[in-house]
C-alpha cells in the first residue's frame, strides 16, 4: 500500500494533495501521457471546467483499463494556460477524485500543443503486488 506523507517539517498543502508518496519497488506501474480534453471521437470540448472532466474522464478511463483504482494514482501534473483558474480545477478534481489527494503540481504556461487545448494533465497510478 503507498504511503502518503504529509510531515509537520514540511508545508501543509493547500488544497487536496499530498507532499509525498512512497511506494515499493514491486507495485505495479501505470504511466498516463498527458491527457487534454478531448473526447474519444476526437471533439474538442469548449471551456476550462469541460475541457478539466473530460481530461480527469480519459485519466480514469486509462487507470481502469489498467485494473486499477482511482486510490492508485498517485501523480498527477497539470498544465493549463487560463491563469487565475484553479478553482475551477480544484473542483473538478475533487468531485473526479473524492477525498483521494495524490501528489500534486499545477503549471501556468503559454500554450499546449493546439492552441484549443486549455488544460493538459499526465498521471502516474501505483498498485500494491498481490501477495
Amino acid at each position: 500500500m503507498p504511503r502518503f506523507l504529509n510531515p509537520a517539517t514540511v508545508p501543509t498543502p493547500s488544497s487536496r494533495y499530498t507532499q509525498a508518496i512512497a511506494v515499493s519497488a514491486t507495485a505495479k506501474r501505470l504511466i498516463i501521457s498527458g491527457q487534454v480534453g478531448m473526447k474519444p471521437d476526437g471533439t474538442i470540448l469548449k471551456g476550462l471546467e469541460a475541457q478539466t472532466e473530460q481530461v480527469f474522464d480519459n485519466i480514469l478511463a486509462l487507470v481502469k483499463a489498467a485494473e486499477m483504482d482511482v486510490t492508485d494514482i498517485v501523480k498527477i501534473v497539470t498544465y493549463c494556460t487560463v491563469p487565475g483558474q484553479m478553482n475551477v480545477i480544484r473542483e473538478v478534481r475533487q468531485r473526479k477524485l473524492g477525498m483521494h489527494a495524490p501528489a500534486s503540481t499545477l503549471l501556468i504556461i503559454a500554450g499546449l500543443a493546439n492552441p484549443e487545448f486549455l488544460i493538459e494533465i499526465e498521471a502516474e497510478a501505483v498498485k500494491e503486488a498481490d501477495k
